[in-house]
């Protein structure tokens, strides 16, 4: 039996009695078409799309993190209610309450 542990809190997700989440965090580098390629008829965000795909694949150690790198995490359902809240991490700003005068 597989035993989880969430990746935020390093507490165990019982597999039995909890939900475990999955977070899959992709980072790649954009490339902006260049202007006098918009003539051409290739689809050029399948094509990058495609070579993304093969480097899951083979993990091709001549392409850096500096182009792409991907992650996976398992969180509890505290953890991921916090994540979904504030995905990226910002400092949560405080929001005022006034009254309905």
């Amino acid at each position: 039996m597989l035993h989880y542990t969430c990746d935020c809190c390093k507490r165990p997700i019982d597999s039995e009695n909890s939900v475990r989440y999955v977070v899959r965090l992709e980072v790649y580098a954009s490339l902006d078409p260049v202007e006098e390629d918009m003539n051409d008829d290739r689809d050029h965000l399948l094509e990058i799309h495609d070579i993304l795909e093969q480097l899951e694949d083979n993990e091709n150690e001549l392409i850096g993190d500096e182009v792409y790198h991907h992650e996976r995490y398992d969180l509890c359902s505290d953890c991921r209610r916090n994540f979904v809240k504030n995905p990226l991490g910002r400092p949560v700003s405080h929001q005022f309450d006034f009254s309905q005068n």
